[in-house]
Order: C-alpha cells, then structure tokens, then sequence
C-alpha cells in the first residue's frame, strides 16, 4: 500500500536527525573552549558557530536520508546554509507530526524567527562589506580601475553612472600616484552622482611569473588574410613612412614599416617594392597610394621583415632600381616554442631567459630556460610534480630538481606549438611552498591602502597564518578600520577555507574572491565547477559575502561583444554576492550587461534558492479548452 509512509521508515529518519542535532548541539558545547570562537567579535561568534554546524552536516553522507525526506514533501536541509540548526529542528518538528508524536524541538514561531534572523545575516554582511545595496538588484558588481582612471575622469562617473558599485585597484599595475588619481576622481564622481562606491586595492602576493627574456632583433610578420581554404581575402596593408613619423598611429595598417625620406619621395604608384625576407624568400609589394606624409603598399604573401632588410624600388618600363635598407625596428624579448615531449629548463638564476637551440641538424643542444629566481621553489619541489605556465597552456612535470634549477618535461600543450615568454604566471598545484604571504613590495603597498582602501585583497591565501599576518600588519599602520578580501586561488587555500575565514571574521567585515583563473589551473579545469560550488556554501554558511571573479564577460569587455557561454557564465555570478568585471576598452558597455543580467536572474534565484517567479511560458501556455485569462 503507498497511500501513506511506513512509520518505521518515518522512525528511523527521526533517529537519523536526533543523531544529527546531537552532534550540532555538541559543537555549541565544545565552543565555550573554542579560540577560534572566542577570540571573534560577539557578532561573528553566531555566524561562526553556523559554519562548523553546516560542516558537520556535510561531514555525513545524507543522500539516502534526504531523499526520503524530499519523498514525504519535508526536506529543505539542501538549502540549510545560512540557519543549519534550525533547518534540522524544522524539519525534526514536522516529522515528529507526521508521526502523530509530541515535538522535543523548540517551538515553531521561534525556529520561523531563526529563519529570518540568519538570512539577514549575509546580507547584513554584505552591506558592511561592499557599502550600501545596490537600488534595483541584490547582487553588486566590482570593477578593476584601468590606468586611464587615474587621469580620465568621465570614464570614472561613466562607470558609476552604469552601475559599479566597487571599484578594484590592481596594485600590482601602475602605482601610487595612479591610484591616488583613480581614487581622487571615484570620489569627485561620488559627489555628482550622488552615490558612493567602496575601495578595493588588491596587493600583488606571492605571484610566480617567468621572468624576462633575453633581447633578439626586431622581426615584422606581415600576413594578408586568408580564408579557411587559403584563398586570399584582403591583402596585409603596409603603411611606408619615414623615420620621423615612424611612431604614428595608422589604424588602417597591419603594419607600419620606416623607410629613408629621400627614398620613399621617389615611390609613385603602380611601383613594385621587391626584397628577400628575413627566410631568405623573394617578396614583392604592390604601392597603391601615395600621400603627403608616406606611400600605402599591399603584401598578397607573408612576409618577414628585420633590421638590414633591403626594400628594392622597381617601376614598370625602367631599369632602375633604387634601394633602401630597414632600420630602427625595436628588439623584442625571446619566446620559447614548446611541443609536448619537450624539455624545458626552470632556472633560479638572475639572469635572461633563452630560446632552445638547436645544431644545423635540428638536433636539439640546449633546452630553452625561463627564470624563476625564487629559492624556496628549488627547495620544496620534488620530482613528478606537475608545473602549469599561462593559466595552464603549458602542462609539465618535474624530472629533476637542483639546487637552482628544475628540469621540466612538457606534458601537454593547448595548441600543437605554444610559446613561453616573460611575466607568465606558473602553477605549482601539488607542491607546499613555503613563500611569504606579504612580499616586499605588498608592505609597501599596503602602507598607502592602510590610509586609502576601505577593502583589502590578500591574493594567494593559503592559511589562517596569512590571514592574521594581514591584521598584524594594518593595526601596526593604523588600518583597523580596513575591511579583508581573501582570495581563492590555490589548491591549498581553498582546503583550509574554513579555518580562514574563522581568522577573516576578526576583521571589522570580510568577504571571499573565488579567483577562478588560478584555481582552476591549480585544482584542475574540469574541477572548477564543483569547488566554486563547494566555496560559494561554506562562505553562505558563515554569512560570508562571495565576490566572482575572474574573465567575466571577457569578450565583451575587450572586443565589445559577448560569448553564449560568457553569458550564462555572468548570470551564474547570481549565486555570489558580487561580481567583479575586469579592465577593458569596453568596460562600461559590460557593466551595462551585467546590471541588466543580475537584475533579471534575481528573480529566478537567490543562491540556491529558485524564486518561482512566474513564468512567461506558463502563462503563455494554455490547456485546449481554456478560455480563461
């Protein structure tokens, strides 16, 4: 008979929930003894206590228990973040009168007022975090100051003006003088728009990052386009000038090359400009136009143009040939091409990276090298350990570990040949690195956002230890008022997130920037998903504001158009407090998306919680026979 659920089916469920409620309620009692606890501010202690209820409900593997309880129409411990204990007691109260048995639990008026106090909670936070709520959407939005905030201030009102609500400076771009500009015109544009806009200066951290290149000569790749099948399209435009204008801006052209003035005065139109390129190819050029200040020529095959390069000028029904030689192409830094199966040198040395090399052969003499000159690299590796470079193009794995240097093999590769320049960012997922959490330079930097910022970003944070390295730091420079960002973006950090925000609750607010772009390189691409996730509930549960980060609607911000995927990317930022959008010469027009995408998925969804607003197809859809309206 499935008219009604066995009772003791309904009976075991309630010894389950007993056995779980025993356990919460055993943390209450544990935490009077608890520093973690104790050491916070009373108005943390409760939020705090939440997060290791919600840890011990998720410590149990409760899917049995909650799909009987989703069977019997009584389950909501999946939404259980922001009020644990009295979710559990909520649902114990409604089974116990399924039951026909008397509730132990406490009342129900007071578990519904429970309900209502936690939930205020995070949004309470997030005012205290972010500044006042945004008027027409729940969800506020963070943007990363470009340089030109520091002199431009219409771009900075434009910005507020479309819906910014924080604004991010990235101190390790640019300097004080530039961030006192940006923060010097976000104050004036308070003032004319008559809304305010919280500060954050995100410190530099321990970031790996290859270091320079050695210098080789300039080469100029000229290229027409062509489409898929190699048929020409357009041909590459040249743009022929002389060495005095050599530095203006042609937008038309792919490429700009500076000839002798007495030589290009003789170039007419219809003249053919024929050379051997840098390969040693024979390469003609058609001239088309010829102006005032220079001479428009058309490539209709690649090109390889260096200094010494000797541009030969032929006109139709002369045998004349009046030549130029290229010159003051600027040297551009070395690339390491890399192919899976490649040796690769770490190098803990000062000094330039360099290029493979290779005999006349083609077999290989050297490895290409890139400098890291960190020592704690050198010691804490260890072979078979994997390596990431740029967000994780290039997948290596250590073969060898010296005193300063790492003998790499390449692994995987995202196109068949990746190159490997300076100022790269390297993953280092599996291996515990024992770097500072403030280098040098975040010290000084933070002597300027002590006095400026009303938020700082710890970027890398991998433990409490950073977390209360931070603190020391800003009490000491008079900064107490200043609220903390941990940022997420290791392996190690997000395992002990919640012992770092039991230390971030010690700040007058705190909140959690999921830096997806390291994480994933750090936790696996394919994993990203689930440990946002993962993040996004442990922060809820300690009513900790989530900041979502990183490439959002990327595309657009750069090229001014946006992806399918970047789109729903965006509207899933919903789930988090705030979402930070990054520089870009389409800034504002993203900032105007984004307003627009947040302020319509806050009506489907809030957290993990669906809205059930109605629905435009649901109330478009009518069953044959149905006139009603």
């Amino acid at each position: 008979n499935n008219a009604s659920p066995d009772a003791a089916v309904c009976r075991d469920l309630a010894r389950q929930l007993r056995s779980l409620r025993a356990e919460i309620v055993a943390i209450d009692g544990r935490s009077v003894d608890d520093e973690r606890i104790t050491a916070l501010p009373a108005s943390a202690r409760e939020s705090a206590l939440n997060l290791l209820h919600y840890l011990a409900l998720r410590s149990r593997d409760l899917r049995v228990l909650q799909e009987h309880l989703v069977r019997l129409g009584l389950s909501s411990l999946g939404r259980s973040e922001a009020h644990v204990r009295v979710t559990v007691d909520a649902v114990m109260h409604n089974l116990s009168l399924l039951l026909g048995e008397e509730s132990d639990g406490p009342d129900p008026a007071d578990v519904y007022a429970a309900f209502d106090a936690r939930a205020e909670r995070l949004q309470e936070n997030s005012v205290r975090l972010l500044g006042d709520k945004p008027a027409k959407r729940r969800g506020y939005i963070m943007v990363t100051m470009p340089t030109e905030a520091a002199h431009d201030y219409l771009l900075v009102h434009a910005l507020l003006d479309s819906g910014m609500d924080c604004a991010r400076i990235n101190c390790a771009h640019d300097g004080p003088d530039a961030w006192a500009g940006m923060i010097r015109n976000l104050r004036y544009a308070e003032r004319t728009a008559g809304r305010k806009c919280r500060v954050l200066m995100d410190l530099g951290g321990p970031k790996l990052r290859t270091g320079p290149m050695q210098q080789v000569p300039g080469v100029l790749k000229i290229r027409p386009r062509r489409a898929r099948d190699g048929q020409l399209v357009r041909p590459a435009r040249i743009w022929l000038t002389s060495s005095a204008a050599a530095g203006r801006d042609y937008g038309a052209a792919d490429v700009t090359v500076a000839v002798d003035p007495a030589w290009l005065a003789g170039v007419r139109a219809g003249d053919r400009i024929r050379f051997e390129d840098a390969r040693g190819s024979n390469r003609a050029w058609r001239v088309r136009e010829v102006a005032p200040e220079g001479a428009w020529a058309e490539a209709r095959k690649t090109a390889y143009v260096a200094n010494g390069t000797v541009l030969g000028l032929e006109r139709l029904g002369d045998d004349s040939s009046a030549r130029t030689v290229v010159a003051g192409l600027p040297s551009q830094e070395a690339e390491i091409s890399l192919r899976s199966g490649d040796v690769l040198l770490l190098d803990g040395r000062d000094a330039p990276g360099t290029p493979a090399m290779h005999d006349t052969d083609g077999q290989l003499l050297t490895p290409g090298r890139v400098a890291l000159p960190i020592a704690e690299v050198y010691h804490d590796a260890c072979p078979g350990e994997p390596v990431y470079f740029d967000d994780g193009r290039i997948a290596c794995i250590i073969e060898r570990v010296e005193s300063q240097q790492l003998q790499l093999r390449v692994t995987r590769t995202r196109n068949p040949v990746e190159r490997l320049g300076g100022d790269k960012g390297i993953n280092f997922p599996d291996t515990e690195l024992n770097l500072p959490a403030l280098s040098t330079r975040d010290l000084e930097d933070l002597g300027f956002a002590a006095r400026h910022a009303d938020m700082v970003g710890l970027s890398f944070t991998n433990s409490p230890a950073d977390v209360r390295l931070l603190r020391e730091h800003l009490e000491r420079l008079g900064g107490e008022q200043v609220s903390v960002v941990v940022k997420i973006e290791t392996k190690r950090g997000f395992g002990n997130l919640p012992p770092i925000l039991l230390e971030a609750m010690q700040f007058p607010a705190c909140g959690v920037m999921i830096a997806r772009g390291d994480l994933a390189v750090e936790t696996g691409f394919e994993r990203l998903a689930e440990v946002q996730e993962e993040i996004l509930w442990v922060c809820e549960a300690a009513h900790v504001p989530v900041i979502w980060a990183t490439q959002v609607l990327e595309a657009l911000t750069k090229y001014g158009h946006a992806t399918r995927a970047e789109i729903t990317d965006a509207a899933m930022g919903q789930a988090a407090e705030c979402v930070m959008l990054n520089k870009g010469p389409h800034i504002q027009r993203a900032v105007q998306v984004l307003d627009d995408i947040l302020q319509r998925m806050q009506g489907h969804r809030a957290k993990k919680r669906s809205m059930l607003r109605k629905l435009e197809l649901a109330a478009m859809f009518r069953p044959a026979g149905d006139t009603a309206r």
